[in-house]
């Protein structure tokens, strides 16, 4: 995969873990498989942005924070 899913990817996981979720409980609130999050966090899959919202509301952040923070650390 390319790099950016990589990126989003980190960042999933970066702010999952920040707020104190498991995959298995941030995987059943986003409405999807536990795989699935473990694939996204190691930058295996291309997310649609329906999923990328899923993850976000399971965050309880706006996406654009996270996109923002994949930005950051790109130094754009």
């Amino acid at each position: 995969m390319d790099e950016i899913e990589k990126k989003f990817g980190k960042t999933i996981r970066a702010f999952r873990e920040k707020s104190g979720q498991s995959q298995e409980a941030f995987a059943t609130k986003a409405g999807i498989h536990r795989t699935y999050v473990s694939s996204i966090e190691l930058g295996k899959v291309q997310v649609s942005i329906r999923i990328a919202d899923k993850l976000a509301s399971a965050l309880e952040i706006p996406l654009s924070k996270i996109w923002s923070q994949i930005e950051k650390e790109e130094g754009k």
